[in-house]
C-alpha cells in the first residue's frame, strides 16, 4: 500500500479515510488513478478538472471512500458492486462486520488493479465474474445452527461474517494454528482459487503447475478429510507456506498466491516509508526508489523482491521482539517455497 496526502493541505491521510483530520476536506479515492480527490463541502463535487466523480452508494452506509465517474450509471464503486449478498443489517454487529469486510475487500481490489488482473464482467458474463457473498450463520426451526462456510466456487466467494469479529477470528486462529488468519488473508486466499481457474486451468502452464504444486486431480474432499484427521506432515514448513497448504494442490496454490500478495503489498508499503533499504524520501506522493514506476507491483523479476523482503522481515521480527510482541513474520522461506512464489509471480506478469 502506498502513502497518500490530502490534495488540499498535503497532510498525510490513509487509504480508508473519508475526511482529512487537518483541513476537514471530504476525501475520495479513484482506483483508476490511484489518487485521493477532495471536496470542501457536502454539496461540492470531486473532480480533476475534466472529469467529475460521485461517491459510492455505500459511503453513508459503511464509509466506503471510493469514487465513480459521474457519467457512469453504476451507483457502487468497482469493489462494492462485486458484492452480491450482504448480511442482515438488523442483526447486532452485522453492519460493522460488513464494513470491515468491504474495507478488506477494497485492499484486495487495490492489488488486483495494481497487478492489472481482470475481475470479469458482471453484466454480460456474471457466471464467470468475481463475486462475493457475506453471510452469517442462522438458526433452523429445530434450534440447530446452519453454518456458513467460507470458500470459493466458480468465481463466487462466500465469507462468514463472523470472520470480521476479532475475538471469533482469534479463537479460530489459535484453534487451527494459523499465524496469519486475517480478513485480508481470507480475501487473498479465496481469489487465488478464482485466478487458478482463470490463469492455470486448461492453460499451457498446467503441467508446470503440477510439477511444482502437485496434481490437482487428487480427490479434493478426501484430501481435506485426511488433512483435518491427520494434520500436516512433519517438516511441512520446509515446502509449504502454511500447514493448510499441505491439504491439496489447490490449497497450496491459493495459500502461496495470498502470500505473494502479502509480500508485494508489504514491500510497497515499506518502500513508501523508506523501510526497504532504499533511500527514504519525505515526499508522500513519490515513486519508491529502486523500483519501476509501478513499484514492487510492477517488478518484472522475482528475485529482487525476495532480496528486499527477507532482510525486511528479519528486521521487523527483531522490532516486534524488542517491544515484547510475537514475530511480525513467523515464516521461513525455503528454495521450494521460493519456486512456488516465483511461479505465481510469472503467472501474474507473463499472462499476456
Amino acid at each position: 500500500m502506498r502513502r497518500y496526502a490530502c490534495p488540499n493541505c498535503s497532510n498525510e491521510v490513509h487509504f480508508r479515510n473519508t475526511e482529512c483530520v487537518n483541513c476537514h476536506s471530504r476525501l475520495g479515492y479513484v482506483p483508476e488513478w490511484d489518487r485521493m480527490f477532495y471536496a470542501m463541502s457536502d454539496d461540492a463535487r470531486w473532480h480533476d478538472g475534466a472529469t467529475a466523480y460521485k461517491a459510492c452508494a455505500n459511503r453513508p452506509e459503511i464509509a466506503c471512500n471510493w469514487l465513480i465517474e459521474e457519467t457512469q450509471t453504476e451507483d457502487h464503486c468497482l469493489s462494492c458492486r462485486h458484492t452480491l449478498v450482504i448480511p442482515d443489517l438488523s442483526a447486532p454487529g452485522n453492519r460493522d462486520h460488513w464494513a470491515a469486510l468491504e474495507e478488506a475487500k477494497r485492499r484486495l481490489f487495490y492489488s488486483i488493479e495494481k497487478f492489472q488482473l481482470g475481475v470479469g464482467n458482471l453484466v454480460n458474463q456474471p457466471e464467470t465474474a468475481l463475486r462475493f457473498e457475506f453471510k452469517a450463520d442462522t438458526l433452523t426451526a429445530d434450534g440447530k445452527t446452519r453454518r456458513v462456510l467460507t470458500g470459493h466456487e466458480h468465481g463466487l466467494i462466500t465469507i462468514n461474517v463472523a470472520e470480521a469479529d476479532d475475538p471469533t477470528r482469534e479463537k479460530y486462529r489459535k484453534a487451527m494454528g494459523e499465524p496469519y488468519r486475517t480478513l485480508i488473508g481470507h480475501f487473498r486466499h479465496e481469489v487465488g482459487h478464482y485466478y487458478w481457474d482463470d490463469l492455470v486451468f486448461n492453460s499451457p502452464r498446467l503441467e508446470a503447475y503440477r510439477a511444482i504444486f502437485g496434481d490437482e486431480r487428487q480427490d479434493y474432499g478426501e484430501a481435506l478429510k485426511r488433512h483435518y484427521d491427520q494434520g500436516a506432515p512433519a517438516g511441512w514448513d520446509a515446502t509449504h507456506v502454511s500447514s493448510y497448504a499441505c491439504a491439496h494442490s489447490w490449497e497450496d496454490f491459493a495459500e502461496t498466491w495470498a502470500h505473494y500478495f502479502h509480500i508485494v503489498d508489504g514491500l510497497e508499503t515499506a518502500g513508501w516509508y523508506g523501510l526497504d533499504g532504499h533511500t527514504p524520501d519525505a515526499g508522500l506522493n513519490r515513486t519508491p526508489g529502486g523500483w519501476s514506476d509501478a513499484g514492487p507491483y510492477g517488478a518484472q523479476e522475482f528475485r529482487p523482491l525476495m532480496d528486499a523482503w527477507v532482510p525486511l522481515t528479519v528486521a521487523m521480527n527483531a522490532m516486534n521482539r524488542s517491544i515484547g510482541l510475537g514475530d511480525f513474520y513467523p515464516f521461513v522461506l525455503s528454495d521450494t517455497i521460493f519456486a512456488k512464489l516465483e511461479f505465481i509471480h510469472d503467472l501474474i506478469h507473463d499472462r499476456g
